[in-house]
């Protein structure tokens, strides 16, 4: 029997025509809606997007808070009715509030598509924020915070987005104690009326689509109106901190967790998918160098991680890791080392033959089935961005050269830029 050779790469280069089965059209409200044909279960996947996220907020918890009182009870129906009622027809609802949107995610059996657009048209259009229901929320939300901000992860976490951004920016902003006092059911309300409006609804539905979809979804959703609101928003700008370096001493700690980064370009860059190779060679995935030196030599950390984040208005790049008090330095000054070397030195062809059929792999198998699809094609719809982006993201990888990776690490991983937050 022939032995596993681990000097080789286990995947054999391939390529592959990125291809999705899209349909798309405007309901009569003004709502644009994504049909996904796809699959051969009999269970859909459908999202409602608003640009209701967290960049809306005039003051922290706001966005969040609308989004976690959808289901607590309707003009029609009270929070009891309305959970019986999708635990009754087995619909699975996940309310999101992110940075740039917000609006609810659900999986159910297509048999029940037509019960599940009047329940969403209840839950997304037709909210009451109750004020025993919102007291409640903000009781648990307080208690999460309070049991949140002893763990070092999220103290630097916090911290490292608040130095980006800024104080002030909603990337940045981070919740206080007091917040959860600063808000009533009155706000949320506005907040609503403000930024779930159905004319600006996204919908994004894949599956086994029933032949009557668009009747039905015109008749619950693409109904549903609301008034115009002139609306005057002053965007704060990025103003990351003066300082670079941050350390927050928890007494106690076991653990010392560090996030370094910066913020960087988004998906409409054309750099973007280079600089995601370049990322996923460093530290996005399990082979990759930070995790060899780091975890397989050092013996530093468990695990550390490196990621690039794309926002509306910015993009993340960000190292995480957790490592022992003694160690936390030795941490740093490593992952400086090869974030340098990345900055000096050609990568070798076997290592970019490896990231390359990784990545490949990996974007592959992002479009397997119908909800990896819609996932897929939200993630770039949201930027504008058509599905040749894929495409494009597929041939960067498939074409990138040791010196365009030289290049993007000496313009966007220039170490005197770094935030280096360290909590523990």
């Amino acid at each position: 029997m022939s032995m596993l050779s681990r000097k080789q790469p286990p995947l054999h280069p391939f390529d592959a025509q990125i291809d999705i089965p899209l349909r798309s059209m405007t309901l009569g409200n003004g709502a644009k809606l994504f049909m996904i044909e796809a699959g051969t279960e009999d269970v859909l996947r459908l999202e409602c997007v608003f640009r209701a996220g967290i960049i809306k907020e005039e003051r922290p918890l706001l966005s969040s808070s609308v989004n976690m009182m959808l289901t607590e009870g309707s003009i029609r129906f009270s929070a009891e009715e309305l959970n019986e009622m999708l635990d009754y027809y087995g619909i699975f609802i996940n309310l999101q509030a992110e940075r740039d949107s917000a609006g609810l995610t659900a999986f159910f059996l297509s048999r029940y598509f037509e019960k599940a657009l009047e329940l969403f048209s209840e839950i997304l259009f037709r909210p009451v924020f109750p004020v025993k229901e919102f007291d409640k929320l903000m009781k648990k939300r307080l208690n999460w915070y309070r049991i949140n901000r002893e763990k070092v992860q999220n103290l630097a976490g916090n911290r490292f987005f608040e130095s980006v951004f800024g104080p002030d920016h909603p990337y940045g902003r981070q919740p206080l104690e007091p917040d959860f006092d600063n808000l009533n059911p009155e706000m949320l309300r506005v907040f609503h009326a403000r930024y779930y409006r159905p004319d600006e609804m996204a919908i994004i539905i894949s599956g086994r689509i029933p032949e009557s979809a668009v009747y039905l979804l015109e008749k619950h959703l693409g109904c549903q109106s609301s008034e115009k609101n002139h609306i005057t928003e002053t965007e704060a700008g990025i103003k990351g901190s003066l300082s670079k370096i941050d350390h927050i001493r928890k007494k106690g700690a076991v653990q010392t967790a560090v996030r370094i980064g910066t913020a960087t370009i988004n998906k409409r860059h054309a750099d973007y998918p280079g600089l995601k190779f370049l990322n996923v060679l460093l530290g996005g995935y399990f082979g990759s160098r930070l995790m060899k030196n780091l975890r397989e030599e050092k013996g530093y950390t468990y695990g550390i991680h490196s990621m690039v984040s794309s926002f509306d208005k910015s993009g993340l790049w960000m190292i995480s890791t957790e490592a022992g008090r003694e160690n936390s330095s030795k941490a740093v000054a490593e992952i400086k080392k090869e974030i340098n070397i990345l900055m000096k030195e050609l990568v070798p062809a076997g290592e970019m033959a490896v990231v390359n059929n990784y990545m490949a792999g990996e974007l592959v198998r992002s479009f397997d089935g119908p909800i990896a699809i819609a996932e897929s094609f939200r993630s770039a719809w949201e930027f504008g961005l058509d599905l040749s982006y894929f495409s494009r993201m597929m041939h960067t990888i498939r074409t990138i050269s040791p010196e365009e990776v030289l290049r993007l690490a000496n313009t966007y991983f220039t170490t005197e830029d770094l935030y280096e937050i360290t909590a523990g």
